[in-house]
């Protein structure tokens, strides 16, 4: 217990990331997690979860309601210094209900276990609304921001800041594809579907599968990387490491994130992010008349409601349907007018 929590990460035989933390209840949870998630939301629970007892120093099965709100206490920090963006102290409110939800998750588990009697966890604070019904109110209120997207000067420089034929092809992918950054670096060559200008995503976000379709400059990019960079290698998979020790080995998430750093810096852009790309082009496509229906099988949703924060994204579409139905107003009002100066004469 004296080494707990100590974030360790090693390599299963499969090759997939693993972590631990020094405590068979936390651990066993998990290996759970590696076996049902991708290894960005292992790792993301891992940290968490070792934020989360690094901060109230007690073992998983001393864990008490109070402590979870004095973590939410501790995540929040300093009151009295806040951020010009949203208001708030201490980390963003997103941050925090995520770490809550892996705290919630572990306790979860713990209680299907028969680990732990109860889930420390609270489901939110009891109000009540009118009429008398009860309601839980969330423990983090997460603001709902609209996503940001990158202008079209913005993409241009980007684009032309990109030195490799391979990274060209990866921000296509997300940029012309709307493809998540996981689903681009989870491409397999047999994916690649030349003759119907498509890709097959195998591995969607909640194991969803999907076929995308894709405009010619990726597949331009992409000929131009498989000729001519791409080295020969044992791995199917469509985007590898150009060079260094891991040379020919499946490129990773923090791979990418160097790529885009670079180019941003390079294009003098202060932001440009894999889900701002992909945020870029469902909306950009939504911009064009493409049906929200359309927009949310390229994107990937579950619901439709996901889909629906691209209506608030595109330029027009709301400035046009206000004009439509304030001219049907004003249509109808003057209709209204000439009707009564009849009935008058």
């Amino acid at each position: 217990m004296s080494r707990f929590p100590v974030l360790i990460r090693s390599i299963s035989p499969s090759g997939e990331p693993r972590f631990s933390l020094g405590d068979p209840l936390v651990d066993s949870y998990l290996e759970f997690v590696g076996g049902r998630c991708r290894p960005t939301t292992l790792r993301a629970v891992a940290f968490d979860l070792k934020t989360f007892f690094g901060v109230v120093a007690k073992a998983p099965s001393d864990v008490e309601a109070a402590d979870v709100f004095d973590f939410l206490a501790h995540q929040r920090g300093d009151r009295t210094v806040v951020r010009i963006s949203d208001g708030e102290s201490g980390l963003s409110a997103r941050t925090i209900a995520r770490r809550i939800s892996s705290i919630s998750g572990l306790y979860a588990y713990l209680v299907a276990r028969g680990d732990v009697g109860a889930n420390p966890v609270p489901r939110g604070l009891p109000t009540r609304r009118r009429g008398g019904r009860r309601h839980l109110a969330p423990l983090v209120r997460v603001p709902k921001t609209l996503p940001s997207i990158l202008s079209p000067d913005e993409v241009d420089a980007l684009v032309g800041s990109l030195r490799k034929h391979r990274d060209r092809a990866m921000v296509f992918a997300m940029l012309l594809g709307g493809l998540r950054r996981c689903e681009v670096l989870g491409l397999r060559l047999s994916d690649v579907q030349v003759a119907e200008r498509s890709l097959f995503v195998a591995d969607g976000k909640g194991g969803r599968q999907r076929v995308v379709p894709i405009s010619n400059p990726f597949f331009t990019e992409l000929g131009h990387y498989l000729r001519a960079e791409r080295p020969q290698t044992d791995t199917d998979r469509l985007f590898v490491t150009l060079k260094g020790p891991t040379r020919g080995q499946p490129l990773g998430a923090d791979g990418v994130d160097i790529v885009l750093r670079s180019a941003r810096t390079r294009a003098g852009l202060g932001r440009a992010t894999c889900h701002q790309l992909r945020h870029t082009c469902l909306t950009r496509l939504r911009e064009a008349g493409m049906a929200l229906e359309a927009v949310q099988a390229q994107a990937g949703h579950a619901s439709l409601e996901s889909t629906r924060v691209y209506l608030h994204l595109t330029n027009d579409w709301l400035a046009a349907e206000y004009h439509q139905a304030a001219e049907a107003i004003d249509a109808a009002a003057a209709a209204e007018l000439v009707a009564i100066q009849e009935v008058a004469q």
